[in-house]
């Protein structure tokens, strides 16, 4: 399994311009392209069974490993800082090293899981993975970071969201297993995204209203006309620029994007899943993490999930779990059944 941040579709658009000033953009998007082509096998590899139900394992704390592949592409690299140990002083890996933490410390105080496999995975990530490497991603077994290109993309540990919607993805690996393509794919890529806006939001103890509910925000170097990714708030309006575009983002089925490109459209088509999980935070208010945060990691986690879900089984799957949480008729179930409602998935 291989899902990284930047989808396909940016990569292609940068690695089409001309313009002197992003030159460097361009030729780091073309490389990054190559090697998400070269790994497109690893994500027709079967995900680790789905367990089948939620383990009760008692958390303990994180195992963190920071590698440097130092501009290589070979994996994990040089090991720079080991648990417990002082920072190293590369902002890069110091961002890692931190932003596993926090990931760690939401599943384990929130959802009582043991790391992202619920069984103590250690953790491991490598930083400066290529040379100017457009994208962070978890290759079914660590976490990989570029340095971007400096011209439109910084460097991946920036952003905190980033590192829990990749860690995210080992989660769903390790429990629904759901499949890297169409309905089920774009589901994946959502639940990283409510995962990584969670851990986000955990830490700066952040109100559904106080929240930016952005993803990547801080990737973007100033010369970008955008502030993240994507925003679950109101998708289609991360960013508006002449070199990338226009966030492509659908907010409702109404807008469905059929494709085949990017395994059927799972970072575009995100962003139903993505409004359908901000309306029910907005509806319910106080803290995300709390009963929005917990119907979707039980949804997630629970074991009825197929692989190969649509998003009317998720959504079903979601009300569902609000009910074995907080009883039918309540406004946590209430809220959930209005969100599919909004965003015209039927459940």
């Amino acid at each position: 399994m291989h899902c990284s941040i930047i989808p396909p579709y940016l990569l292609r658009r940068l690695a089409r311009q001309d313009a002197p000033q992003f030159s460097a953009a361009a030729r780091a998007a073309k490389e990054a392209l190559i090697h998400v082509r070269s790994v497109q096998a690893a994500r027709a590899q079967p995900a680790p069974a789905a367990a089948s139900g939620p383990r009760q394992v008692q958390p303990g704390p994180p195992n963190r490993t920071i590698y440097d592949a130092g501009g290589s592409e070979t994996l994990p690299g040089k090991l720079v800082r080991k648990e417990g140990e002082k920072a190293s002083g590369d902002p890069s890996a110091d961002e890692a090293y931190d932003g596993l933490g926090h990931t760690h410390r939401l599943y384990a105080d929130v959802f009582g899981r043991n790391s992202i496999d619920g069984e103590g995975l250690p953790l491991d990530a490598t930083v400066h993975f290529g040379k100017l490497y457009d994208n962070a991603f978890w290759d079914g077994r660590q976490m990989v970071f570029g340095d971007g290109d400096g011209e439109v993309f910084e460097r991946f540990t920036r952003s905190l969201s980033v590192i829990g919607h990749e860690l995210a993805h080992g989660v769903t690996q390790y429990s629904a297993g759901l499949a890297y393509r169409n309905q089920a794919g774009a589901i994946n890529e959502s639940m990283s995204d409510v995962f990584g806006v969670l851990v986000e939001q955990y830490l700066n103890k952040q109100s559904v209203k106080e929240a930016s509910w952005l993803i990547g925000e801080g990737l973007f170097t100033s010369q970008v006309e955008g502030s993240a990714l994507r925003s679950m708030k109101a998708p289609g309006t991360a960013y508006d620029d002449d070199v990338l575009g226009k966030d492509p983002q659908p907010d409702s089925m109404d807008s469905y994007v059929r494709t085949s490109a990017d395994n059927g459209g799972v970072h575009i088509n995100s962003g139903i899943p993505n409004r359908a999980f901000y309306l029910v935070a907005e509806a319910v208010g106080s803290n995300a993490w709390e009963a929005p945060g917990r119907i979707w990691y039980d949804a997630l986690t629970a074991g009825s999930l197929p692989a190969g879900a649509t998003f009317s089984v998720f959504a079903r799957a979601t009300a569902a779990s609000a009910v074995d949480l907080f009883g039918s008729g309540s406004a946590e179930h209430d809220a959930v059944r209005q969100a599919w409602e909004t965003v015209k998935v039927k459940l």
